[in-house]
């Protein structure tokens, strides 16, 4: 009976030892048919999460960011330990143990599958990182055996704390935060290192549905879900009983809720700077480098002169916009069955939020038409603050009365209108974001770095950069090229050009171009011809030089790629951008350097390493420990020269005179010494001024999106001298100005700017100005008289008889050409008369 029982009980040992070996072998089976061809887990030693890339003002201030997946990466040993706690609490509390895998989860799991639950996790932390990094998110049995699979493999290849890495860096916790940095930003506007223990389990608590756990519309469920992170991280022996029970009962606040400002209040709106760079480094890195490639960019942009830029913009823009007196608002209306909660269909409404002109600009809602007044509901307005009425009064610049141009229900904007002597409340203001559009941009003459750049009157309004993106014709601001050209092929700023009628044989017939006034000057030395902004000497002045020497020296200077060789392009016919315009400006300002404008001074990548620096140029002290006292770094320029300085010190000159007595006069008004031209086009469509001092050029632009007259008064001098103005007064307080550098080789000698006679040394006055000749190409001495204009070789002083009838010199040799008989031609000093 014995020996039966021992030969019954070997026979069951022989099934199970044959049902193990088989199930073993089934098993098997299926990890080495899974196993095959997949993903190589060593490639996560390598990997790079997608993150966010940043950039900051040139004093180091955060202004922008740009990321698809908002991401910031935190390296293992910068998480705080009571994080990594957090998380491994409430989703791995045998992390540290395990081999990958936990297998007591993975037979409750499959228990619960057998029995018609749903698939569910028991995945380890190890687990999370190969699905969410090499498999994907499909629910199934397959996935599940791939992801033990790659588990295991991938604990032998990267240590517990680069695993947890990966993962703290790389799950998703709502509201589009990506990683445990970012998300603590987000939620609580902290560093990790800020958190206390019941933010950073609440956070813990998110990677299962960040939905479901919403801190405002699911905020019990949250506290629920934290609090049971809190009671895990306490009994697994990371929290104290004083630090969970004082945890627990903290109430959730978050940003979200409203109890702490975002991380994005301290940035500024988006603007035309930043996005500018975003679409410059998109070209030159790729998207996806800088939309995920955690690039630190240092602008050149100075916070405090770019609102200083769109202030002056937009002061003129609307300068313009009240004194045509139409009004067209916003377009957007409320529909009246809204109005009864108009707080939040208002919010919803998409105008522009980022317009600050003297005060800030707020959305409204007209909710009452009177006879005197309209009554307004303003967002961010609350008791206290002034009757949000406007009267009639203030919209007296408007065509029109109320009940013709507002209706219940139409979105405006207002801004407080405040006395200028203490700031007092006057009345609210209505406003509207003019039709007529613009651009400013402002760069360091030296460097290029651009300082300050408004592309338009509002980037939420029109994020369309007119300082980049906008070709338009720069008209007579052009011209400064058309005189390089001549001064750098023989001309002086006292040689004489015949400002008279000229036809010109073109493929579309015969075009005779005019001045602006319509009149006709006669023999002018150049340096009143582009004072005064003459068209006629600049066609005459370019026919002479050659447009294709022109076109080259507009090339040279970046205006152009490929300039038009047609005579009508010396008067700007062309179209260029602004941007383009005061970099070619800013080399007339430095001498006569190459210099590349740029948004950008250093791109690093996410390691720190910099990937793109602008600024080529040789600092010869700067390894130096220190320096005597007064003493700067020597700088050593390695740039290219497009103009010989000293042209490019008579061409500054002449454009000073712009500002001094030409069509500049009176609007530009500046301590120190600016130098500049305007530009007006056909009809008036476009207006420029585009100028500098010694250290800052800057240019303005003006004219509608779709190009109409802006009026028979329209003009550079007009209406862009004093947006430049304005804007130069601060920058110039800030960075200060000097006079413009006088490089060597030439002399002094004075001029009548009229007639381009030289004068003796002693002469003053008002028709007088001291020219800068090169040496050996001093002008002949000469005089001007009502019937004419005399010349002599070296003659010494003369002296003129009363109403000119007479000339009288020490040696006589007077050439005498009557101004009904000047015509182009040459004399020995080489110059036109």
């Amino acid at each position: 009976m014995i020996r039966f029982i021992l030969s019954f009980l070997g026979g069951i040992f022989s099934m199970v030892t044959l049902g193990a070996f088989a199930a073993a072998l089934t098993v098997g089976a299926i990890f080495w048919m899974y196993g095959r061809d997949l993903p190589d887990t060593d490639q996560l030693a390598q990997y790079a999460p997608p993150t966010i890339s940043r950039i900051y003002s040139s004093q180091g201030q955060l202004i922008d960011e740009f990321a698809e997946e908002r991401r910031l990466f935190a390296p293992a040993d910068e998480i705080p330990d009571m994080v990594k706690h957090a998380f491994i609490s409430a989703e791995d509390k045998n992390f540290y143990s395990h081999k990958g895998y936990d297998p007591r989860g993975m037979v409750a799991a499959a228990v619960d599958a057998a029995q018609g639950g749903a698939i569910r996790g028991a995945s380890t932390i190890t687990q999370q990182v190969m699905k969410n990094f090499l498999l994907g998110g499909e629910r199934s049995a397959e996935r599940k055996v791939k992801e033990l699979i790659l588990a295991a493999r991938i604990e032998g290849t990267l240590s517990k704390d680069d695993i947890l890495e990966l993962y703290m860096n790389e799950i998703f916790l709502g509201q589009n935060s990506f990683g445990v940095a970012a998300a603590a930003q987000t939620y609580f506007n902290k560093t990790l290192s800020e958190l206390e223990p019941h933010e950073a389990a609440y956070l813990a608590a998110l990677p299962k549905a960040p939905s479901t756990y919403h801190p405002v519309r699911a905020k019990e469920r949250a506290i629920s879900r934290r609090n049971f992170v809190l009671r895990e991280m306490f009994e697994n022996g990371h929290l104290t009983e004083e630090e969970f029970q004082t945890a627990r009962v903290q109430p959730l606040l978050t940003v979200q809720n409203g109890d702490y400002d975002s991380f994005k209040s301290a940035l500024p709106p988006r603007d035309y700077p930043t996005d500018e760079i975003r679409r410059q480094l998109s070209r030159d890195y790729g998207e996806g480098e800088f939309f995920g490639g955690g690039l630190t960019v240092r602008a050149t942009i100075d916070p405090e002169l770019q609102e200083v830029a769109a202030d002056a913009l937009r002061r003129g823009l609307e300068q313009y916009d009240r004194g045509i007196g139409r009004w067209r608002g916003t377009g957007k209306t409320i529909p009246a069955d809204r109005l009864d909660d108009w707080h939040a269909a208002l919010a919803e409404v998409d105008v522009a939020r980022d317009i600050d002109v003297e005060s800030r600009w707020h959305p409204a809602v007209v909710l009452e038409v009177g006879a005197e007044q309209l009554r307004l509901g303003i967002e961010d307005w609350s008791q206290g603050d002034p009757d949000p009425v406007v009267p009639r009064k203030d919209i007296e610049w408007i065509k029109g009365d109320f009940a013709a141009n507002f209706s219940v229900g139409d979105v405006v904007h207002v801004r407080r209108m405040t006395a200028d002597a203490d700031g007092s409340f006057i009345r609210w203001t209505l406003r509207q974001v003019p039709e007529v559009e613009g651009a400013f941009v402002a760069m360091d003459v030296h460097t290029g770095r651009v300082l300050a750049m408004q592309g338009g009157f509002s980037y939420q309004h029109s994020v369309f950069n007119r300082a980049t993106q906008a070709t338009r014709q720069p008209g007579s601001s052009f011209k400064p090229f058309v005189y390089a050209a001549a001064l750098d092929s023989g001309f002086s700023p006292a040689t004489i050009v015949v400002d008279a009628p000229i036809e010109i044989n073109t493929p579309q017939g015969l075009w005779r171009p005019k001045n602006y006034s319509n009149r006709f000057y006669g023999p002018t030395p150049l340096r009143t011809g582009i004072e005064q902004s003459r068209n006629l000497m600049t066609v005459r002045l370019a026919e002479e030089v050659g447009m294709d020497v022109v076109a080259r020296y507009a090339e040279d200077f970046g205006v152009y790629d490929d300039m038009g060789q047609y005579l009508a392009n010396s008067l700007g016919s062309e179209e260029t951008t602004l941007y383009k315009m005061v970099a070619a400006y800013a080399m007339f300002a430095n001498g006569g350097e190459r210099v590349e404008p740029t948004l950008v001074d250093r791109v690093q990548d996410r390691y720190g390493k910099t990937v793109y620096k602008h600024d080529q140029r040789v600092c010869n002290d700067c390894r130096v420990a220190s320096l005597e006292p007064g003493m700067a770094p020597r700088i050593t320029s390695n740039r290219e020269r497009v103009m010989d300085a000293i042209t490019a010190y008579q061409l500054t000159s002449m454009m000073k005179g712009v500002v001094d007595r030409g069509t500049a006069k009176g609007a530009v008004t500046l301590g120190v010494p600016v130098a500049g031209k305007t530009g007006t086009t056909n009809d008036a469509k476009d207006v420029w001024f585009v100028g500098f001092t010694s250290n800052i050029a800057a240019g303005c632009y003006i004219g509608f999106d779709r190009p109409r007259s802006l009026g028979s008064r329209a003009s550079g001098g007009g209406m862009c001298a004093p947006v430049f103005n304005r804007f130069m007064q601060k920058a110039t307080e800030k960075y200060g100005g000097g006079k413009f550098e006088v490089p060597p080789g030439g002399q002094f000698i004075k001029i009548n700017r009229f007639t381009g006679a030289r004068l003796s040394d002693s002469a003053s006055g008002p028709d007088v100005v001291a020219e800068y000749f090169r040496l050996g190409e001093e002008p002949l001495f000469g005089v001007a008289f009502d019937g004419g204009f005399a010349m002599g070789s070296n003659l010494p002083l003369f002296e003129q008889a009363g109403g000119g009838q007479q000339v009288r010199t020490a040696t006589g040799n007077v050439a005498v050409i009557p101004k009904k008989k000047a015509t182009f031609g040459s004399l020995s000093s080489g110059g036109l008369y």
